[in-house]
Formats: structure tokens, sequence, C-alpha cells
């Protein structure tokens, strides 16, 4: 090895460093705001805070307006997660085990039903922006009473996760072979019993992977479900735009407010990072 190429070897670390340290600036800057007053934020550019306080935390945790925000947020987030992974599993095992009518020349007639057209119908409800959907979402929720529930913002984000967890699942689903299932239901296994105990723990990986893109997705959306509550059910993202008083916005409130919501993701994160893993690996996420 030259020495040239010792040279470049012994700072190959530099750029990935460099990159971390650029990802992790905006999650420290606004660390650092969450300790400083309003006041002290409008004043001027700091590194870290010349009064240190942990006023804006202790009114997030004990205030109800804030800390119910949270609950709230993980109920309909917890909700939406396992409706949408319950409900792809099985749309994505029928869309990698199966061909739908039109894919055989006798139906070419018929071919708008077949698979691959149903399935990129299914995506395309991912491409649309929640606010087409925002105005119909509350007049349907009004008029079922579900309006400032969670159920309903759980079942409107239903609408953008399950063609995403159908996408991603069915990946996963097509790299296994199919003679397991043939070799499973010959020695008697039902279709319920070879799902859930043959099937599943061989896509364990997909299903981590899916679980936390639809937590995240659910998570960070604000539109919808801003739109489809007002008290009882009303989520962090919705209590953080409301932190205008008389003297302008509170910014430290609103910084340890979005301390506090990287939180749970992280903790998600943590769980299922090996099935993460797994899933970029495998190529399909």
């Amino acid at each position: 090895m030259s020495a040239h190429s010792a040279g470049i070897a012994r700072f190959k670390w530099l750029i990935p460093a460099t990159y971390i340290l650029f990802l992790m600036l905006p999650i420290y800057w606004l660390l650092n705001m969450s300790f400083k007053t309003t006041n002290e934020i409008l004043a001027g550019f700091s590194w870290w805070p010349s009064d240190f306080t942990v006023d804006s935390y202790v009114i997030i945790l004990t205030d109800p307006t804030w800390y119910m925000g949270y609950v709230n947020a993980i109920i309909y987030v917890t909700l939406n997660t396992v409706i949408s992974v319950a409900f792809a599993l099985p749309a994505a095992y029928a869309f990698s085990r199966y061909r739908f009518l039109g894919d055989n020349y006798a139906f070419s007639r018929y071919r708008f039903l077949g698979d691959k057209h149903l399935f990129f119908w299914l995506l395309t409800n991912r491409m649309a922006p929640p606010a087409v959907f925002a105005l119909p979402f509350l007049q349907l929720y009004s008029a079922l009473g579900l309006f400032d529930t969670h159920i309903a913002v759980a079942l409107a984000h239903c609408l953008f996760n399950i063609p995403l967890a159908v996408w991603i699942l069915e990946g996963f689903m097509s790299g296994v072979p199919k003679e397991i299932d043939e070799t499973a239901y010959v020695d008697g296994y039902s279709f319920p019993k070879f799902f859930v105990k043959i099937f599943m723990p061989l896509i364990a990986s997909g299903i981590g992977v899916t679980a936390f893109f639809c937590f995240m997705f659910s998570w960070v959306e604000m539109l919808l479900a801003k739109t489809l509550t007002s008290v009882a059910a009303k989520p962090i993202v919705a209590t953080m735009t409301r932190t205008a008083s008389t003297s302008g916005y509170e910014l430290g409130l609103l910084a340890a407010a979005g301390v506090l919501t990287i939180i749970p993701g992280a903790i998600v994160i943590y769980f299922v990072r090996n099935y993460i893993a797994k899933g970029f690996a495998l190529g399909r996420v």
C-alpha cells in the first residue's frame, strides 16, 4: 500500500463522522432550545443555555392539555399499526401467491381485474396527499358519531398505511419459496395454522419493518389527526400548533414538546432495529 493510500485509509472515518454530526445537529439544537426560555432563544445565537431551565418539561408533564396529547397519539397510532398489519398480511399473501383474473389469455378482455392492476391501484392511495381526504373523512365521521375519537384517526391513516404495508410485506412473502406452503398442506396443516406457526415466523423481519413504517407515518401525520379531533382525542402534533400567546409563540415549550415527541419513535426503532436491518438488506425498503 502506498503512502497516499494509507493516508486516505487513515481518514476514511471522517466522511461518515461528518455526516452523522450533520444529522445530529438539528436534534442537538432542538434539545438546546428546550432548556432555554423564549426570551433567551429570541435574544441571539448560543451553543448552550445561559439560563438553564426545565420549566417547559414541567409544564408538559403536569398539564393534561399537553401530556394527554402524547397519550392520545400513542393510542391511535398503535391501533392503526395493528389494523394495518393485520389487514395487510392476508392481502400481501394473496398478491405474492396467486394470479388474479386477467393474466390468463382466455380472459384478456377482463385484464383490468388483474392482480398487477389491482396492486397498482392500491398503491395510488399512498400517492394522494392527506388534504384530499380531510373533508370527506370529516363529514363521514361526523355523521357516524366518530369525530374526536381515536378510532377515527386510526382508520383514516389506514388509507395510506395499508397500501404501504401490503407493498412491503408482498416483497418479503415473494422471497419465501411456494414449496413451503405445499409441504405444509401435505403435512396436514390448515391454512390458518400454517400461516401463523410457519409462514409468519419466516417473514418476522418483514412484519417488524412494516410495523415500524406504519407507526412512524401515523405518528408524524398532522393534517388528518388535527382535522378529525378536537379535545378528547387531540394528539400532540395538534397541541403543538396552539402555543401562541399574547407575547408570541412559546418557543421553549415547543422545543421541549418536540424532544419528547422523538422519544416514542426512538423506542420503536430500538426494539425493531434488527428487523429493520434485515429488511433493508433484503432490498424491499
